[in-house]
């Protein structure tokens, strides 16, 4: 997909959805300078679009800071908007690199079911594929057949291997054999799916400490990344995941997924605001290319409704 079109579809989907805060932003400039009563009501803007309490004030603090008592129109208040979020976004938008030696690259990819985990790991399949690494995956989620059977399906749809096991088998064991089996390979990455049923928190926590003994086991330093990804439909529930599974599994970086025309994106400001994680990619669809690196200013501009 060309950067042309990457950019229409992500401006298509979000176009709708953040098209309350570009109205409520045009509104907020009730006078022609930027005073206190506007100031509040772009906070009040961004909080409904879920960029979060922390995010907005700071975001009124810096126009505050260069801009109050200045004349403004609508269009220089989104772009100065624009430009606040993209500095929030800038430090978090960290491309996830294969760099480990010796091979294989270990990829935990943790989150609960339904956000999209499944298909975003055949998606950083396609990815690493496209800069020439060889990728295998492992299918960790045993709890579910489903899940099993649908990585299955992606896995010949990428054209990559996959090591799994029956459901109901022990995950540790299977990221066991793939670890040993990518390592024979010479394979570059290793993506292992993990299950996602925070409903039983506890037994989740101690299936994911088990592989992450494993893996330590093999190599020290793996799981080299251990990404959540995230559904930008659940809006601030977002949030709540990260904190739940930092605990759990050690996050290391972040991937949106549905940000194709349901979802607001503004949590990704506040994930970064309250965070700091590294947002590694973001995805705008079902299809194999609808994942791409994280581009800030390209966000924010969109969130801020400046087309």
């Amino acid at each position: 997909m060309s950067e042309t079109s990457w950019s229409e579809r992500l401006f298509g989907g979000f176009r709708k959805t953040q098209q309350r805060l570009a109205e409520n932003l045009t509104e907020a400039v009730g006078t022609a300078r930027l005073d206190d009563a506007t100031l509040d009501q772009v906070e009040d803007a961004l909080i409904m679009s879920d960029l979060g309490p922390s995010a907005a004030a700071r975001i009124r603090e810096k126009l505050r800071e260069k801009r109050f008592g200045l004349e403004i129109s609508p269009e220089q208040l989104k772009e100065a908007v624009a430009g606040e979020i993209a500095a929030i976004l800038r430090p978090v938008a960290i491309p996830l690199e294969i760099t480990a030696f010796p091979r294989p690259q270990v990829v935990l990819v943790i989150g609960v079911n339904g956000s999209g985990k499944t298909t975003t790991i055949a998606k950083l399949a396609h990815l690493f594929q496209e800069d020439d690494y060889s990728v295998m995956l492992a299918a960790g989620d045993t709890f579910r057949a489903a899940a099993i059977g649908q990585l299955a399906t992606w896995a010949d749809r990428v054209g990559v291997p996959l090591v799994r096991g029956h459901e109901g088998g022990d995950p540790a064991s299977i990221v066991f054999d793939a670890v040993k089996a990518a390592t024979d390979r010479g394979t570059d990455v290793l993506i292992v799916d993990t299950a996602g049923r925070l409903q039983n928190k506890r037994e989740l926590m101690d299936e994911l400490t088990k592989i992450r003994k494993v893996l330590g086991r093999l190599n020290p330093d793996a799981p080299h990344n251990v990404l959540l990804v995230l559904d930008a439909t659940n809006g601030q529930n977002a949030l709540n995941q990260i904190d739940v599974f930092r605990e759990m599994a050690g996050v290391t970086g972040l991937v949106m997924t549905k940000l194709d025309g349901t979802a607001r994106g503004g949590v990704l400001v506040a994930a970064a605001e309250q965070y700091g994680l590294p947002i590694h990619a973001i995805g705008v669809g079902e299809k194999i290319d609808d994942l791409r690196p994280f581009d800030p200013d390209l966000v924010a501009r969109v969130i801020a409704g400046v087309a």
